[in-house]
C-alpha cells in the first residue's frame, strides 16, 4: 500500500527539454569568462546535457529579455531552462551497454528509490499533521476576539498550532506557510497574519559542505586563495539556504558597476545626469569589497521535490470534495511548486539582480547589490554585501527628518517596477529593504572626457562610517532621531537597497491586459464594470457566488473613493484592497496568483510608507509615473490610446495634475527655496 502511494505521488514527470534553447548557445557562447560558473555536473551523456550544463546567469538574463511571443513571463522562461538542465532522461546518442546501464539507473531511481523515499517522507508528515487534524474541532470553542477579526480563541490557537507543525515539517512547508500568508484572497485574514510570523528553525549545514561548494564555483581554486576574510558563522539560516559574509581577494573584487557601465558618457548623457543631480541627489555607487554568499542546503532539492509530490496528491483529494473545488488547490500547489523551484536555482536570483540593475541604472537612489555572475552557480550565489540598516529599524525607532524621503523613494521604486517595468520584487518586507547613507555626486561641468577622479573606483565609501554612528542608538528613539538630524546637517542622503530578489512577479500578456482593463474601469469610477470584469476573467467564473451582488459591492466601494477625489491622501489604499480581497474570498472569485501578488505588494508597501509618513499619498506618488507613461508610453503610447478612443489614463493624469495644482502650498515653495531646487548653485 505504501509503495503504491509513493508511486501515485510520482505521476508528475520532470519537465522535458525546452524547445529553441540551442539558439542561446549561438548568441551567448560559453566563453572562458562563463565556463567556470558551475560545479562539474554529473557525467554528461550527450550534447543536450552538455549544452544545458553551460547555462550561466548571462544566459538566464538573455532568456528573460527575449520576446518569444508565447505569453510566458521571464521567470517562466528561466525556470523551464533550469528544470530542463537537470531533467532525467536518456540522450539519443547513447547506445549499447551505456544506454542499458543508464536506463537501469534511471528506472531504479525513479520507480524504486524515489517511491520508497517519498513514502517514508509521507509517514513522517503523517506523524506531524495528524494532531493538527485531530484538533480541528477546537476552532468552534472560546469567545470571539474583536481585536482579531472576531475570530474565536480556539481558532487562533489552532492557527498557531498549525504554524508550529509546519515549522517542524521542513523547508517546503515553511515556504508553503509563508506563501499562504500572502493569499488573503483564499485564507482568513487572521490565519494569514499568524502564518506571516512563520520562520525557519532549520539547523545550519556543515562548513565543510559550504567550503567544498564554493571551491567548485571558483573552478577548484583553493578556499584560502578566494577570500581575505570569511565569517564561518552564518549571518542567517533559512529554509533552503544559509548566508555568509566574506571579503574577496583584490583580484576577484569588483572595481565598479561593471555590469551597467557604458563607457565614457557623451554630452547628452552628462546633461541628463546633471539635471537628475539638481532635481534629486544621485548617490556615488561604490560596490563593496565585502560579499554575501548564499549556499543551498545539501539535498534540499530532492526533499522539496518529494514534498511537492505529496502536496499535489492531497490537493487532488481536497479538490474532489464537493464545494471545495473553487479553491482549485491543484493549480495553487503547481504555482507554489514553481515558486519553490525558482528559489532552488540561485542563478535565477543573480539574473534577477542584473535585470533590476539594468532597469534602475538611470534612476535615482534606489539600487540593488552587484552580482558576481561569473562565480554564481545553481548552488551558490555571490553578491555585493548590502551595507546598511534594515528598514525595520526605521519603522521601530522612527525615520526622523528622513522619514518622508525614505517613504517616497520606496514607493517611487515600487511604482516604477509595477507600471513601467512589469518586473516587481515579490518579497518586499522590511527585512529585504536596507537603508544606507551617501554623499551626493558632484555636477559634471567637464566638456571633454570624463574625469578619472569621478569614477566609482576612486570615490570614498563612507557607508560603514555613518552606520557606526547610528548603530549604538538602536532601540533609543530620541537619540536615534537626534543622530539622524546630525547626519542630515552633514549633507548625507538616504539610499534604499533591495535584496533577496529570488522571487519576481511579472504579469504575462493575458494578466497584464486584465490588470490594465481593470485599472481603466476603476479610473473611470465604473465599479460595476470592474466587478463584472473580475468575475468574467477569474479562473472559475462558474464557481462565483452571487455575481451581481459582487459587482454592486464593487460599485459601492469605488463610489466611496470617488466622493473623496480631493482627499485621496486620507484614503488608505490598504483598507480598500483588504476589503476587495475579503469580497473576493466571500464570493469565491479566484484571481490569478500573480495578480494577487501585485495587490499584496501594494498593501505591504503602503503600510510601510504610512508607518514612516502618515500623510503618504499613493495617488500623488503615481503622478510622476503617469507623466513618464505619457512621455514614453511605457511600451504603449498614451497618445495612441487617446486616438483609439481610450481616455481613461488621460482622465486620471489630468485629474491628478489638477489636484496637485490646487493643493500646492507655501510650504512646498519654501522647501524648494530651502534646498536650492529652484535655481541651484553650481
Amino acid at each position: 500500500m505504501v509503495l503504491y502511494l509513493g508511486r501515485l505521488c510520482l505521476r508528475r514527470q520532470p519537465q522535458r527539454l525546452i524547445s529553441g534553447l540551442f539558439r542561446y548557445k549561438q548568441r551567448y557562447p560559453p566563453s572562458s569568462r562563463w565556463t567556470t560558473n558551475f560545479s562539474k555536473p554529473p557525467r554528461p551523456f550527450g550534447t543536450k546535457v552538455t549544452l544545458l550544463s553551460l547555462l550561466s546567469p548571462a544566459a538566464f538574463v538573455a532568456l528573460s529579455e527575449e520576446e518569444n511571443g508565447d505569453g510566458k513571463t521571464p521567470e517562466e522562461h528561466m525556470l523551464e531552462a533550469s528544470r530542463a538542465e537537470i531533467a532525467k532522461e536518456i540522450p539519443d546518442d547513447i547506445h549499447g551497454l551505456k544506454r542499458a546501464w543508464r536506463a537501469i539507473y534511471l528506472g531504479v531511481d525513479l520507480y524504486i528509490f524515489e517511491p520508497i523515499a517519498t513514502t517514508f517522507r509521507f509517514l513522517h508528515l503523517v506523524v506531524i499533521f495528524i494532531p493538527v487534524l485531530a484538533t480541528i474541532p477546537a476552532i468552534w470553542f472560546g469567545g470571539r476576539r474583536k481585536d482579531h477579526d472576531n475570530e474565536r480563541v480556539g481558532t487562533l490557537w489552532w492557527y498557531s498550532f498549525l504554524v508550529h507543525s509546519m515549522e517542524r515539517a521542513g523547508p517546503a512547508f515553511i515556504k508553503l506557510g509563508q506563501w499562504a500568508a500572502s493569499r488573503s484572497d483564499i485564507f482568513p485574514t487572521q490565519m494569514c497574519c499568524i502564518m506571516s510570523s512563520l520562520h525557519s528553525n532549520a539547523p545550519a549545514h556543515s562548513f565543510r559542505h559550504t567550503k567544498r561548494t564554493i571551491e567548485q564555483a571558483f573552478d577548484g581554486r583553493p578556499f584560502e586563495d578566494i577570500f581575505d576574510e570569511f565569517q564561518e558563522k552564518p549571518l542567517g539560516v533559512g529554509a533552503i539556504a544559509q548566508v555568509y559574509k566574506a571579503k574577496l581577494k583584490p583580484d576577484l573584487a569588483a572595481s565598479g558597476d561593471t555590469d551597467v557601465e557604458q563607457g565614457s558618457p557623451n554630452m547628452r548623457q552628462r546633461v541628463r545626469k546633471n539635471v537628475d543631480r539638481v532635481v534629486k541627489s544621485t548617490p556615488q555607487r561604490v560596490p563593496s569589497s565585502y560579499v554575501a554568499i548564499k549556499v543551498l542546503h545539501p539535498k534540499v532539492e530532492r526533499m522539496v521535490r518529494r514534498d511537492l509530490r505529496i502536496m499535489s496528491f492531497f490537493a487532488a483529494v481536497i479538490n474532489a470534495i464537493p464545494t471545495l473545488e473553487w479553491l482549485d488547490f491543484p493549480n495553487e500547489v503547481a504555482q507554489f511548486g514553481e515558486m519553490m523551484r525558482l528559489q532552488l536555482d540561485l542563478r535565477i536570483e543573480s539574473a534577477n539582480l542584473t535585470m533590476f540593475r539594468k532597469k534602475f541604472k538611470d534612476r535615482t537612489t534606489a539600487w540593488f547589490p552587484f552580482p558576481y555572475a561569473e562565480h554564481t552557480t545553481r548552488q551558490v550565489l555571490i553578491e555585493e554585501f548590502a551595507s546598511g540598516i534594515p528598514l525595520a529599524a526605521f519603522l521601530e525607532d522612527g525615520g526622523g527628518i528622513f522619514q518622508k524621503e525614505i517613504a517616497d523613494e520606496g514607493l517611487d521604486a515600487f511604482l516604477h517596477m509595477l507600471l513601467i517595468d512589469n518586473f516587481v520584487h515579490a518579497d518586499l518586507h522590511p527585512g529585504n529593504i536596507m537603508v544606507r547613507f551617501y554623499k551626493p555626486e558632484r555636477i559634471d561641468l567637464s566638456l571633454g572626457r570624463h574625469k578619472q577622479s569621478d569614477s566609482p573606483i576612486h570615490s570614498e565609501d563612507v557607508t560603514e562610517e555613518i552606520l557606526q554612528q547610528l548603530r549604538p542608538h538602536r532601540h533609543h528613539p530620541e537619540a536615534w532621531v537626534k543622530q539622524l538630524d546630525q547626519i542630515d546637517k552633514e549633507g548625507y542622503r538616504p539610499q534604499l537597497i533591495f535584496i533577496d530578489t529570488g522571487l519576481v512577479t511579472a504579469l504575462n500578456a493575458t494578466n497584464r491586459k486584465n490588470f490594465l482593463d481593470l485599472f481603466k474601469a476603476i479610473a473611470e469610477f465604473d465599479g460595476y464594470r470592474a466587478g463584472h470584469l473580475m468575475v468574467e476573467r477569474c479562473r472559475q467564473p462558474e464557481a462565483v457566488i452571487d455575481k451581481e451582488i459582487f459587482a454592486l459591492k464593487m460599485q459601492h466601494l469605488v463610489l466611496g473613493v470617488k466622493s473623496k477625489t480631493f482627499a485621496l491622501g486620507n484614503i488608505k489604499i490598504g483598507d480598500i484592497l483588504n476589503e476587495v480581497l475579503s469580497m473576493v474570498r466571500g464570493h469565491h472569485v479566484r484571481m490569478e496568483g500573480d495578480f494577487v501578488n501585485v495587490v499584496i505588494s501594494i498593501l505591504l508597501l503602503e503600510g510601510i510608507g504610512r508607518t514612516l509618513d502618515p500623510n503618504l499619498d499613493l495617488f500623488k506618488s503615481a503622478l510622476p509615473i503617469l507623466r513618464q507613461l505619457g512621455a514614453h508610453g511605457g511600451g504603449t503610447s498614451l497618445l495612441k490610446s487617446v486616438r483609439e478612443g481610450d481616455t481613461s489614463m488621460l482622465k486620471v493624469w489630468v485629474g491628478l495634475e489638477a489636484r496637485k495644482f490646487l493643493q500646492a502650498s507655501a510650504e512646498q515653495v519654501e522647501t524648494c527655496v530651502k534646498y536650492d531646487q529652484l535655481s541651484p548653485n553650481i
